[in-house]
C-alpha cells in the first residue's frame, strides 16, 4: 500500500493522516509495523516537570515528510539533522497534515537523547471549520473517539503526545466543547502514554473567533487549564511576557512562549539574534518555544550547515537549561546519523552519503569557549559510523592542560566503572600531548575513590587508573583495550568510588612540556564508554524466540 511503501522503491516509509475520515479510520495494521519507535524515551536528570523553564523546538520545513520519511535511511547528501539534544526538552514535529505522525527516525534519535516527541493535530481555513464542526460541535461522542483516536496512535507509534492547532473560527457550539475535548485528549493521553503530554498552540479565543493573542490571558485560558502546556504566538512584546508571567502564576514553565527564527512579522530577535527574545523570556522564568530552527539550514544553506548550526545553538546556549544522563551504560560514537562515509573500525568502509537518525548516537555537549575552545562535528574520519567529535583549541601560555566537559551525569556512582576511549591526535606534532578521562562527583562529605583510607580529592575530581589490559573477567567483552587502528589510539581505564554521586565526564588535553607559549591542539573522539563493572561482567541476556516475516527477494 502506498500509504506505508514507497511507490518507487518499496522501501517503508513514514506517513500522515488527512481529515477526520481517515484519523477515525486508523486502526494498527502490520505494514505499519516499521514505524513503531524501537527506542524507549531515554530517563533524565532534572525530569522533565522539574521547576525550571523548558525548552521546545517545533520542527518545520518544507511540508515535513522530506528524506526523514525513509524509516531505512537514504543516500541523501547533507541532510537536515539535530543534534542539540542536550539542549532541549520537547521535540514537536509539525506540518499542514490533518494528523502529523512524528516520522519514527526522529522519534528514535530524540528518545536516545532524553527528549519526548510530540506529533501535530491541526485544523484550519474553511475546510477546518467544517471538520471542527463535525467533531466539536457533535458533542462528547463525536470529541471522545477523536481524542480516543490521537492517543491511540500516540501510544501504537511509542511517541510522547500532541500539539493541538485549531486555526480557524469556531461556532459557539464547537468551542463551548474544545475545552472539554482537550481535558478529555489529554486525560487519555497521559494513561496510554507514560509522560505523555498535550500542548494548546495559541489560536482560537473562548468566543470561537481566530485572533492570535501572543500571551496567556483571559481570552485563551480555559484552553491552557484543560491541558500540559500553551505555545504562544510569535509577535508578542516585553509587557505581554509580563502579563503571562502574573497570569499563569505557578504554571508559568507550562507556557512556551514562540520565537520564529526566521522572523516573520513584528517579532523580536530571530536569525542570529534569536538569543535577545530568549533572554527576555528567561528574564520572566518563562519556557520556549523555538520554532523553525531549520532555519540555519533552508536559509544559510547546506554547504556550512554543521559549522553555522554549531554557532546558532552556541548563541543561545547560556539560556537553554541542559539535561543530564542518569543511567549506565552510557556508550556512544558521536555519529550524527548521517555522513559522507561509513566508518568501522577506523577504516572507511564505505563511500557515499548516507542519512539514518535511527543511528544517531546518544549526543554529548558542545561546548564553546571564544578563542580557546570549539567542538565540532567531523565527517572526514570516524571510528564508527558516519562522523567523530572534533574538539579544536588551545592550551593557554603558562597553564598545563584544558578540560572540556562532555557530558553531565547525575546518578549514583557503582562501586567499580570501567571507561574506554578512543581518540586521534592531529596537527604537526602529536606526540606532544597526551589525552585522558576526569569524572567529577557532585559535593558530599562521605565520597571516597576505592579503600577508604586514600584522601578524598579536592573538588571531587577522579582521574580513572589506567589499565594497559582489561581485568580478567571483562576480557572477552573488552578484548577492545588495543583495537586502536588506522590513527586511532585506545585506552581502558578503571574507577573505584564509594558513596559518590557521578557529575560530569570530561575531556583533559595535557601537554608533556610546560611552556609560556600557548600551545593549539586538535583531537578527534571516536568512541566513548562508560560501564559499571557489575553488570557488564554478568552474561547478557540470551536471545529467544525470533520470528521473520514478510520476507520478499527482489
Amino acid at each position: 500500500p502506498a500509504r506505508y511503501f514507497d511507490t518507487k522503491t518499496t522501501e517503508p516509509i513514514s506517513f500522515f493522516l488527512t481529515g477526520l475520515e481517515e484519523l477515525l479510520a486508523w486502526q494498527p495494521n502490520s505494514n505499519d509495523e516499521f514505524n513503531v519507535s524501537a527506542v524507549p524515551l531515554a530517563k533524565r536528570q532534572p525530569p522533565l516537570h522539574s521547576r525550571r523553564p523548558r525548552t521546545l523546538v517545533c520542527h518545520d520545513m518544507r511540508g515535513g515528510y522530506l528524506e526523514d520519511r525513509f524509516i531505512q535511511g537514504s543516500a541523501t547528501r547533507n541532510p537536515y539533522v539535530f543534534y542539540h539534544w542536550r539542549y532541549i526538552d520537547i521535540f514537536v514535529y509539525f506540518s499542514h497534515h490533518t494528523v502529523t505522525i512524528p516520522p519514527v527516525v526522529w522519534t528514535n534519535a530524540a528518545h536516545r537523547n532524553s527528549v519526548p516527541v510530540l506529533g501535530t493535530f491541526i485544523t484550519e481555513w474553511t475546510d477546518g471549520e467544517k471538520l471542527c464542526e463535525a467533531f466539536l460541535a457533535g458533542g462528547e461522542e463525536a470529541y471522545g473517539a477523536v481524542a480516543e483516536q490521537l492517543a491511540r496512535i500516540a501510544q501504537h507509534y511509542r511517541f510522547d503526545g500532541w500539539l493541538v492547532n485549531i486555526e480557524n473560527k469556531l461556532s459557539a457550539a464547537a468551542v463551548g466543547n474544545l475545552p472539554l475535548f482537550l481535558q478529555d485528549l489529554t486525560a487519555r493521553v497521559h494513561s496510554a502514554v507514560p509522560g505523555g503530554l498535550v500542548i494548546w498552540y495559541d489560536s482560537v479565543l473562548k468566543d470561537g473567533t481566530l485572533r492570535w493573542q501572543n500571551e496567556l490571558n483571559d481570552q485563551n485560558r480555559m484552553f491552557f487549564d484543560a491541558c500540559d502546556g500553551l505555545f504562544t504566538n510569535y509577535n508578542w512584546k516585553e509587557e505581554q511576557l509580563e502579563r503571562t508571567q502574573r497570569l499563569a502564576g505557578p504554571r508559568l514553565n507550562d507556557v512556551y512562549v514562540g520565537v520564529d527564527v526566521f522572523a516573520r512579522g513584528d517579532v523580536i530577535g530571530g536569525g542570529f539574534d534569536t538569543d535577545k527574545s530568549l533572554r527576555l523570556i528567561r528574564q520572566y522564568g518563562l519556557s520556549a518555544a523555538i520554532f523553525a530552527p531549520g532555519w540555519v539550514y533552508e536559509h544559510l544553506g547546506k554547504e556550512n550547515f554543521l559549522q553555522n548550526e554549531n554557532r546558532f545553538w552556541g548563541s543561545l546556549a547560556e539560556y537553554l537549561p541542559t539535561h543530564s544522563i542518569c543511567t549506565l551504560p552510557l556508550t556512544t560514537s558521536f555519529s550524527l546519523g548521517m555522513g559522507t562515509s561509513t566508518f568501522l573500525d577506523g577504516k572507511d568502509e564505505d563511500s557515499g552519503p548516507w542519512y539514518d537518525l535511527s543511528a544517531q548516537d546518544i549526543q554529548p555537549l558542545y561546548p564553546e569557549q571564544q578563542g580557546t575552545l570549539s567542538t565540532s562535528c567531523c565527517l572526514q574520519d570516524a571510528w564508527c559510523g558516519g562522523s567523530s567529535l572534533q574538539l579544536q583549541g588551545t592550551i593557554p601560555p603558562g597553564e598545563e592542560r584544558v578540560a572540556v566537559r562532555l557530558f553531565s551525569l547525575q546518578m549514583p556512582a557503582p562501586p567499580k566503572l570501567f571507561l574506554t576511549l578512543l581518540y586521534k591526535l592531529e596537527g604537526p606534532q602529536p606526540d606532544d600531548f597526551t589525552v585522558a578521562l576526569e569524572v567529577t562527583t557532585w559535593d558530599s562529605g562521605i565520597c571516597f575513590e576505592g579503600n577508604p583510607t586514600s584522601l578524598p580529592e579536592p573538588n571531587g575530581r577522579y582521574h580513572p587508573r589506567f589499565l594497559p589490559a582489561p581485568p580478567p573477567g571483562l576480557a572477552k567483552l573488552l578484548a577492545a583495550c588495543h583495537r586502536g587502528s588506522h590513527g586511532w589510539t585506545s585506552r581502558c581505564y578503571e574507577l573505584e568510588l564509594q558513596d559518590c554521586s557521578l557529575r560530569d565526564l570530561s575531556l583533559i588535553v595535557s601537554r608533556q612540556q610546560p611552556s609560556l607559549q600557548e600551545t593549539p591542539f586538535t583531537c578527534l573522539l571516536g568512541e566513548i564508554r562508560v560501564l559499571d563493572t557489575a553488570s557488564v561482567a554478568a552474561s547478557p541476556p540470551q536471545v529467544q524466540g525470533v520470528t521473520a516475516s514478510q520476507l520478499w527477494w527482489q
